[in-house]
């Protein structure tokens, strides 16, 4: 009878710890690979903030090149959070837009006009022309100079005049982990 309960704990006990597994590794709902733009080569490497941060506002293209839209995606973070360059580059700037701190990198090998990254708001620790390596941190998220409702930076990507959607960047094994399996528990 004791053994019995014992296994029925167990089973109780794996059960709560794949769930719970499950429910971390899972992406939010708003990191489908929709959106994505095919001509950006997956060449990320790292989120710019966290591990798997999430989403506060998604990329909306705009339909005019003035039209109202969201030019890149908002990600929660807090202020003095390190943000890491997505893939290797130069930055090409790196200072104040507007009373916000922006750092934006030109992407090593994505053509010319090279692909553009930028983050913001951000406190800089890179200096224009300085070479950055894929996960390497080029600054922090700033605490003032956020347009998010809650604190977050703001990572976007454009090629010459044109933006794209960031998260074109990042491969589909970093942005999505695929569907949750249930295994069965052997007793």
């Amino acid at each position: 009878m004791r053994a019995k309960r014992c296994v029925r704990g167990c089973t109780r006990l794996v059960l709560l710890l794949v769930f719970t597994v499950t429910a971390l590794l899972s992406p939010p709902p708003s990191l489908s690979l929709t959106g994505t733009d095919a001509t950006v080569p997956a060449l990320g490497r790292t989120w710019p903030v966290g591990l798997r941060p999430l989403v506060q506002r998604g990329w909306e293209p705009p339909e005019t090149v003035y039209g109202p839209g969201h030019r890149g995606v908002d990600l929660t973070a807090a202020p003095g959070t390190p943000v890491r360059a997505v893939a290797a580059g130069r930055v090409a700037f790196a200072g104040r837009v507007a009373g916000k701190g922006v750092v934006s990198v030109d992407l090593a090998g994505t053509g010319d006009p090279p692909l553009r990254t930028t983050y913001e708001p951000v406190t800089a620790s890179v200096e224009e022309g300085a070479e950055v390596e894929a996960g390497e941190v080029i600054g922090t998220v700033a605490a003032t100079g956020s347009h998010c409702t809650a604190p977050c930076v703001h990572w976007g990507l454009r090629r010459g005049g044109t933006y794209l959607n960031p998260l074109s960047l990042l491969p589909p094994w970093l942005l999505n982990r695929g569907p949750s399996r249930l295994l069965p528990v052997h007793t």
